[in-house]
């Protein structure tokens, strides 16, 4: 009789928020697939639990994978962990989750930490409808695709970065979604120096210019704003690419904002708006 995977959450930065759950999981586990060996094995020390520990992360995947399905099949209970967070989101877990299935392993899962609803929550930005962005791309033409994919986008978005990669997301963000979307960023979560800040894309481009960012932050994006009903006037729709533009947003990216939420045609709007200034 083959074993089960148990995909177990840890601590996004307080260790207090492992649950009774969680710690049962990893004493009842015969062994625990992990991220990183040392960091899990820092929690692991923290809970007094001795464990076999395996690595399993992005660049051995397709090895590890094999062999630990090769032990479940064989009666051992594995429990997967990534560094912090649900295992299997924006996390190779996911791949060991499919290899699973695909081998008729009983896979479950115990509810517990996750960085992007937890920012989502205190983000104030709408939380009824969202879409999990993970990391972007670093390669420009990925990255630059991805964006123009969302710039329709209605739901609220969520993005992982890296602090020093941060400031090129924010001018990549504002560039694709225009200078006034709302953006919340969230960084250090339950930590000490936890920290939300909410403010509009051309601004946080500007603080961040600034202030070098710290900690791993989830980037909470608000999402196109709904169109307005039809029959909005070409001349109510100039007035207010004129007012943005005062504002201190460019003329392109005004209009691209006007064409969301009037549906009126961008290439009209702004031939109009260059003809208006003539």
């Amino acid at each position: 009789m083959s074993g089960t995977l148990t995909l177990v959450p840890t601590p996004i930065g307080n260790l207090s928020d492992i649950s009774p759950r969680c710690r049962q999981a990893l004493e009842e586990a015969d062994f625990i697939a992990a991220e990183d060996t040392r960091v899990t094995l820092k929690l692991l020390n923290h809970l007094g639990i001795k464990k076999p520990l395996v690595s399993y992360y992005e660049h051995n995947k397709e090895f590890s994978g094999r062999k630990i399905v090769e032990r479940i099949l064989a009666g051992e209970n594995c429990a997967q962990v990534s560094d912090a967070g649900s295992p299997a989101i924006s996390d190779p877990g996911e791949d060991l989750v499919r290899l699973c299935a695909e081998s008729g392993i009983t896979v479950t899962a115990v509810p517990g930490p996750c960085a992007a609803i937890t920012a989502l929550s205190i983000s104030g930005l709408p939380t009824g409808r969202f879409t999990f962005e993970g990391f972007l791309s670093t390669t420009k033409k990925t990255r630059a695709a991805h964006l123009k994919s969302l710039q329709e986008e209605r739901r609220t978005m969520i993005f992982y970065e890296a602090p020093h990669k941060l400031c090129a997301t924010l001018t990549d963000l504002e560039q694709a979604f225009g200078a006034q979307r709302r953006i919340s960023l969230c960084r250090e979560l339950t930590k000490l120096h936890e920290e939300v800040l909410r403010m509009t894309l051309r601004e946080a481009v500007a603080y961040y210019a600034e202030q070098p960012p710290r900690g791993e932050f989830v980037l909470i994006v608000e999402g196109a704003p709904e169109a307005r009903e039809e029959g909005v006037s070409m001349e109510a729709a100039l007035a207010r690419i004129a007012a943005l533009t005062e504002s201190g947003v460019s003329k392109k990216d005004a209009v691209r904002q006007v064409a969301q939420e009037t549906g009126l045609p961008k290439n009209a709007l702004y031939d109009a708006a260059v003809k208006g200034e003539a």
